[in-house]
């Protein structure tokens, strides 16, 4: 009798499948799979719907295979747009509330344009003018085809965006929202620009090398959420020591509170000092040793300091921490490690050689004109290095020797310095919180190239400060989804510019009857968006 019973329920059945808005005949056989012990499905290709009925190719009337082959043809499908990669960015910038902090600073159209500029800047950067050719391609087409995207509009709307409070503000609701409270990763960043008509372009310290004017941006990342919460502009000319103490006035109008702010040597002061003491922050800062007795202080830890009863490890590496102390002035000190990290030193020792090696080769390669300035041209090889080297012209040619003291005096501070900190910090937390560091130069580096910031392509100080707004929007929403990849283990397969290409071919599409459908989903995009915990 069961038997008799499996055989009724198991009889195959007829069913219709849509794909890309075509429908075709399948025929379902359910039967038992014993390993699994459940019953399952084979699936049969029946034809295409013709009438309610199947219809292969092969097998079909002349005039049916015409009729089938007009459906069939490209005319049917009006219009095709990028849907996935945009899906995955409008989750983010939802998850994140930034769409609703946008809805309550901008008029609706204007919101849109925004979005609009900040995806674009992540998944094909390109000049404004173009903006509107690529927006109109993506699914944001669909959902907000009444925004103007020209480059007139463009222009106006980074003008208003850059003459106004609204970043600030957006900043003050985006810190609320993350509840950024915990680490703060401090630096500083050069945007340079070949603009001869923004005022905050100065010459400065550039930090790529560039020659060209220069606006620094400094940056804020939460440690925790992953993601930077601010952001600030400074003339070129600006150095990094001097942007800390408007940022701190900032960061507590913001009304963030007990936080650890974790800074490069760049920014290490006696003042610096004083000011993150004296306001009782938490924060861990690498020394710059131009001090006397900041010379003597290390000096003094070096004599030990392999000393065994300092060795520990971090990362599987042999590293030596010893702790010390520094007397500010008669009224204040602060705390702080001395590491030596041995197979940094090795790493140092080796690149200076190497670099020292071959501007002496190029040097010697060189062949004076009579109207050359043999200073003027051994400065220009010697790349900053000319304190390394002994030498003189003869017969119109470099006679170079390396300076072995010069070398054994910097070889003896490589692998070795030091990290100052206030607050309940071991060796460990300070080097860890520390390297983390490295997060922010990250994002920098995004900010220049993946994100397409440089050269500033901006003319006027407003339309820049509007400019930086929307690469700022791009990269927390970029940050957001590379923090997503690592959680699901994906960049070991894509970066973010191989994922979103990959998703680039999930499609919306448009039917000249109206109809909008979304593509079938490759194995590819289904593994992606199940990783990333999204469902399209």
């Amino acid at each position: 009798m069961r038997l008799l019973i499996l055989r009724h329920i198991m009889k195959p059945t007829r069913r219709i499948k849509v794909k890309n808005g075509i429908e075709y005949w399948y025929e379902e056989t359910p039967y038992y799979d014993k390993e699994k012990k459940q019953i399952r499905h084979r699936s049969k290709y029946l034809g295409r719907n013709v009438n309610g009925q199947p219809v292969r190719m092969r097998s079909a009337p002349a005039e049916v295979k015409e009729k089938i082959k007009k459906e069939m043809e490209p005319a049917a499908i009006k219009s095709s747009f990028d849907y996935g990669s945009i899906f995955v960015l409008q989750s983010i910038l939802e998850e994140l509330n930034l769409d609703s902090y946008l809805e309550d600073l901008l008029p609706p159209s204007e919101a849109s344009m925004v979005r609009a500029l900040t995806f674009n800047r992540i998944i094909r950067p390109t000049a404004m003018k173009n903006v509107e050719s690529w927006y109109e391609g993506t699914s944001l087409a669909l959902e907000s085809p009444q925004i103007n995207l020209s480059s007139q509009r463009v222009s106006e709307l980074l003008c208003r965006l850059g003459e106004s409070n609204i970043p600030d503000l957006f900043m003050s609701r985006l810190i609320e929202g993350t509840g950024t409270k915990n680490t703060l990763i401090y630096d500083i960043t050069s945007l340079s620009s070949y603009s001869q008509l923004i005022n905050l372009l100065e010459y400065g310290y550039n930090r790529d090398g560039d020659t060209l004017p220069q606006i620094n941006l400094s940056l804020i990342l939460d440690k925790d959420k992953g993601i930077p919460v601010m952001y600030d502009i400074f003339p070129g000319s600006i150095s990094d020591v001097s942007t800390l103490s408007g940022t701190l006035k900032k960061l507590n109008a913001h009304g963030i509170q007990n936080y650890v702010t974790v800074m490069d040597r760049g920014f290490f002061s006696l003042s610096n000092l004083h000011e993150l003491m004296d306001n009782k922050i938490s924060f861990i800062m690498a020394a710059k040793l131009q001090l006397n007795d900041l010379k003597q202080l290390m000096t003094e830890a070096q004599k030990d300091i392999d000393d065994v009863k300092y060795l520990h490890k971090f990362n599987k590496d042999p590293i030596f921490a010893k702790p010390i102390t520094y007397n500010i002035d008669s009224s204040m000190e602060v705390k702080g490690y001395v590491y030596y990290d041995p197979k940094l030193e090795q790493t140092e020792k080796q690149t200076l050689l190497s670099r020292l090696y071959d501007i002496r080769e190029d040097l010697l390669k060189v062949r004076l004109n009579k109207n050359s300035n043999p200073y003027v041209v051994f400065k220009d090889k010697s790349q900053g290095f000319g304190n390394f080297f002994d030498w003189k012209v003869i017969d119109s040619r470099f006679d170079v020797a390396i300076k072995q003291n010069a070398v054994a005096q910097r070889m003896n501070k490589m692998g070795k310095y030091i990290l100052f900190y206030s607050g309940n910090f071991d060796w460990l937390k300070c080097l860890s919180l520390y390297r983390e560091r490295e997060e922010i130069e990250k994002s920098f580096k995004a900010l220049k190239n993946e994100i397409d910031i440089l050269p500033l392509n901006t003319h006027s100080e407003k339309t820049t400060r509007g400019f930086i707004f929307i690469a700022f929007l791009s990269l927390i929403i970029r940050s957001r989804l590379m923090n997503m990849m690592q959680e699901a283990e994906l960049l070991d397969k894509y970066s973010v510019e191989l994922l979103l290409l990959q998703l680039e071919k999930l499609r919306k599409i448009i039917l000249a009857d109206g109809q909008i459908f979304v593509t079938e989903m490759t194995k590819k995009q289904r593994e992606i968006l199940q990783a990333l915990d999204l469902c399209a």
